[in-house]
């Protein structure tokens, strides 16, 4: 959730502070905040709303000037979204800062304690706790701000990204992480921290990824230091940035999910990218080279994700039941971590994230490592938590994804669970060469598919004037179009605020129908490829109600244009590939209805992009 941010150095440190936050509000941005040391005295600016709010604050008050410094951006847990609330939070004393990412569970009982103590709080949040704590312990205890830190963190329960600035220590500066995601960027005499690299890029491409409870001494002085809460020194890991700067800026297009749209050509490119071999019949995926038995004999494959992930990875359960023959459960990670799943030692886990950091998914890695399962991992952010707490698995190589409502990492997510199962089918037997080969050079043709339907843009942008005010909205769809029905859905829901529901459907006879009237528009996917006379007769019991039919429709349909009142043409391809093509128009469509309902598609309310937290 919240991003982070903080510099010490030779620059001056509010520049870099405030761009970094521009970079990671899509991470949060109910309120935003920075603390630089500046003659001696932390001076802390903060505001709700969005960080332009906050530079145009600093902007009306005198310079920030000062060499050390940490920034916030904030998506709430404890507390409404208000300045009292916004972070960086001080010490009793004043004479340290925080900035936090996650959630003290504990908070409410060391709160307690505190007040006993004559600690004085002026938000409601478990972040303010937690620097009291840290302050409580600096005070009176002969320690030093490592071991305070180190000594607090024992002490709570929870999920934690902080950064620690004291005043009476300014060449200092201690981070910290546990379920949360943090990274120290390593540069020439300074170093950067952050929720990811994003912030980092421009500057250095050097960076440690810390793991769960490991410390960073960062000194102006002494340099990089690595520690455990257990006070056990730690060999740091240095790893090299492969993001480019160019990949975080708009590019001439007027949001990020536009751009994010248009790069699905290159994006699913990047992902078969010397993995796809067509001419040869060969699929090479060298993440899981040393795991292809376990799948070969897995009994059963259990997909775990969230949101668009879990879209994914229901279009995957399609694959790997039709392709590999293997069957599989589709877990929404939130359930299957808090539920006395059966796993067995045999079963193969994959585990779907864009962001590698959720908390829900990682959770639910660990309940399946505990019990003996091989977890393979797909994500598209090297070196984050999910990619390192599984046995195995792939990038999918789509690039940054800023927007907030996944687009590009449905399809890159996608494109990997295909090649997955077409590697393991190929291993196990299950498909024959010449299906194979079909399939091979089908998917090597999909980036310049998707891009047909992405020149269409114009006659989207049309349909989507006509149903911008609804109310509600159907999706339906049919096999391996059934979860790209779900992800449209989603998408009108996340950005547009429109209440919209996907379903198989043949299920709609046996309840939604009942919605159906002249103000319900249907958004149906409807290829020739899969149960097309079916989906005809879905679209029939629809118009027979008066319902407003937009097809998604094979190109050079003629009996479904006849019925419908909008269709939108798609290439042709494979039925196994058609959720690749399918839902790039459901996207389209959702981002023209919420620009033209003023909405804000790159920072829906209430959202934010990585949820690190429960």
């Amino acid at each position: 959730m919240c991003g982070i941010v903080g510099y010490i150095g030779p620059k001056e440190a509010y520049p870099v502070l405030i761009k970094g936050l521009k970079r990671l509000e899509y991470r949060g941005y109910d309120s935003a905040g920075v603390a630089v040391l500046q003659n001696e005295n932390i001076v802390v600016y903060k505001c709700q709303g969005k960080v332009a709010n906050l530079e145009n604050l600093v902007a009306k008050s005198e310079p920030l000037i000062g060499t050390i410094g940490i920034g916030h951006t904030r998506w709430a847990t404890h507390g409404p979204p208000n300045d009292e609330n916004a972070h960086p939070h001080s010490s009793e004393d004043g004479n340290m800062v925080i900035i936090h990412n996650g959630i003290i569970e504990n908070y409410s009982p060391l709160r307690e304690e505190l007040i006993k103590r004559g600690h004085h709080f002026k938000s409601e949040t478990d972040t303010e706790v937690l620097i009291h704590l840290i302050g409580d312990i600096r005070q009176n205890e002969d320690v030093t701000l490592f071991e305070a830190v180190r000594i607090a963190l024992n002490e709570v329960i929870g999920a934690y990204a902080i950064v620690v600035m004291e005043k009476d220590n300014p060449n200092q500066l201690i981070a910290a992480k546990k379920g949360s995601p943090l990274v120290v960027g390593i540069g020439e005499g300074e170093f950067y921290i952050a929720s990811d690299a994003t912030p980092i890029i421009e500057y250095t491409k050097n960076v440690v990824y810390l793991d769960d409870e490991e410390i960073a001494i960062i000194d102006r002085e002494d340099g990089f230091k690595l520690m455990n809460i257990k006070n056990q020194e730690k060999t740091p890991y240095v790893q090299e940035l492969e993001m480019k700067l160019e990949a975080l800026e708009k590019g001439g297009y007027e949001h990020f999910m536009l751009k994010e749209i248009y790069e699905q050509p290159r994006s699913i490119r990047d992902s078969m990218r010397g993995r796809l071999r067509p001419n040869s019949d060969q699929v090479e995926l060298g993440g899981i080279r040393d795991y292809i038995k376990k799948f070969v004999n897995a009994k059963r494959i259990i997909i775990l994700g969230c949101g668009t992930s879990w879209h994914a990875g229901l279009v995957g359960e399609y694959l790997f039941e039709d392709i590999a023959r293997i069957p599989v459960e589709v877990e929404y990670a939130s359930e299957f971590r808090y539920r006395n799943p059966v796993i067995y030692e045999d079963d193969v886990v994959i585990a779907i994230s864009q962001s590698g950091e959720t908390a829900d998914t990682l959770a639910a890695i660990e309940l399946a490592k505990s019990k003996g399962a091989t977890i393979i991992g797909i994500c598209n952010v090297i070196g984050s938590s999910i990619p390192r707490a599984t046995h195995a698995g792939s990038y999918t190589h789509a690039g940054p994804e800023i927007g907030v409502a996944s687009t590009k990492a449905f399809t890159a997510q996608v494109t990997v669970l295909t090649l997955m199962a077409l590697h393991v089918a190929h291993q196990k037997g299950s498909i024959t060469n010449q299906r194979l080969h079909r399939l091979l050079i089908e998917l090597d043709s999909i980036p310049d598919k998707v891009q047909k339907v992405l020149d269409q843009n114009e006659k989207i942008k049309y349909i989507a004037e006509i149903y911008k005010d609804v109310h509600n909205a159907l999706y339906l769809g049919r096999g391996y179009n059934f979860p790209v029905a779900l992800e449209g859905a989603l998408k009108l829901k996340e950005i547009s605020y429109i209440h919209a529901e996907g379903y198989p459907a043949a299920e709609m006879k046996h309840g939604p129908i009942a919605l159906i009237d002249e103000e319900m528009p249907c958004f149906v996917i409807a290829p020739r490829a899969g149960a097309y006379d079916k989906i005809v007769s879905n679209i029939q019991e629809v118009k027979a109600r008066k319902g407003k039919i937009i097809a998604i429709v094979t190109e050079g349909e003629k009996l479904i244009k006849e019925m419908a009142d909008h269709t939108i043409e798609i290439p042709d391809t494979e039925e196994c590939l058609m959720p690749l093509i399918s839902v790039i128009p459901l996207q389209l469509l959702s981002y023209h209805i919420a620009v033209m309902r003023g909405c804000n598609v790159d920072q829906p309310r209430n959202l934010a992009k990585s949820v690190t937290v429960e």
